[in-house]
C-alpha cells in the first residue's frame, strides 16, 4: 500500500445516514491536501449500510478488531492507517470536515493538534449538563496527569502516526483519548501542543453512544491507572 501524507480514522457506530452527509464533504476537503486517505472503522459485524456508503464515496471500509468498543475502533485505525500524520473525528456530524485544514496547517510545529472547544473562540453545542462533565474531565486530568491543555477530551485531533503506532493503548471507550495524550507524554517527556478554537456541534442522525453512567466510572478507574502506571 502506498504511504499517504494523511489518514483521517472515523469510527463508527451504525452511522450510516451520518457518513452520507459527511463523507462526500470529506473526500472534497482531503483531495486540497495531497496524498490522503479516508479509514471508516465500523462494528466487527456490519450493523446498517456503512460498507455500502464508504464503497459509494470511494473510502477504506474496516471491521474492528477483538471487540466493538470505541477503543477497539481507535486501536484498528492505528493499525491500518499509512499515513504520515493522522486525523481523528467522529462520524455523527459533531466534528466538520473542513476544520481539518486547519489542524493540518501546523502539522510541522506540534505534536498535537487538538480543535478546542475550551480555548478562546471554541465553543459547543452540547446541553449544560454534558459541558460540566466535559469540562470537569478536563480540568481534573490536565491538573492530576500534568498536562497543559485546555481540551484534552476532545476526540478531533492531529497526531504523527509514527508516535501512536509506538503506543500500547489498553483503555475500551471514550477514556482512549486521555490514554493517547498521557501516553504520549510519557513518551516525549515535553509535548507540543496547538489548541485551534474550534464549534463542537451536536450529532445529526441517531443516538449517542456514551452511557453516562460508564462515562462517569471508566473515567475515574482510568485516570487512577494512568496516574499510577509504572
Amino acid at each position: 500500500m502506498e504511504p499517504k501524507d494523511l489518514s483521517v480514522i472515523i469510527p463508527a457506530y451504525k452511522e450510516a445516514e451520518n457518513l452520507k452527509i459527511i463523507l462526500p464533504q470529506l473526500v472534497a476537503v482531503i483531495r486540497e491536501l495531497g496524498q490522503a486517505e479516508v479509514l471508516v472503522i465500523d462494528t466487527v459485524e456490519p450493523l446498517d449500510e456503512t460498507a455500502q456508503v464508504c464503497e459509494a464515496n470511494a473510502v477504506n471500509y474496516y471491521n474492528r478488531r477483538d471487540g466493538n468498543n470505541y477503543g477497539d475502533a481507535i486501536r484498528t485505525g492505528i493499525a491500518q492507517a499509512t499515513g504520515k500524520y493522522t486525523i481523528f473525528m467522529d462520524a455523527d456530524g459533531s466534528h466538520d470536515p473542513n476544520f481539518i485544514k486547519a489542524l493540518y496547517g501546523y502539522r510541522a510545529d506540534f505534536d498535537i493538534v487538538i480543535a478546542s472547544r475550551y480555548v478562546n473562540g471554541g465553543d459547543t453545542d452540547n446541553s449544560r449538563l454534558l459541558i460540566f462533565m466535559s469540562l470537569a474531565v478536563n480540568y481534573i486530568y490536565g491538573l492530576v496527569l500534568n498536562i497543559k491543555c485546555q481540551d484534552i477530551s476532545n476526540s478531533f485531533k492531529l497526531y504523527q502516526t509514527a508516535d501512536l503506532k509506538q503506543l500500547s493503548l489498553k483503555c475500551n471507550n471514550f477514556d482512549i483519548v486521555e490514554e493517547i495524550i498521557y501516553k504520549l507524554k510519557k513518551q516525549k517527556g515535553v509535548l507540543k501542543i496547538k489548541e485551534l478554537p474550534f464549534l463542537f456541534k451536536k450529532r445529526m442522525f441517531g443516538d449517542t453512544k456514551r452511557n453516562l453512567l460508564q462515562f462517569i466510572l471508566t473515567y475515574i478507574v482510568t485516570l487512577y491507572k494512568l496516574r499510577f502506571d509504572k
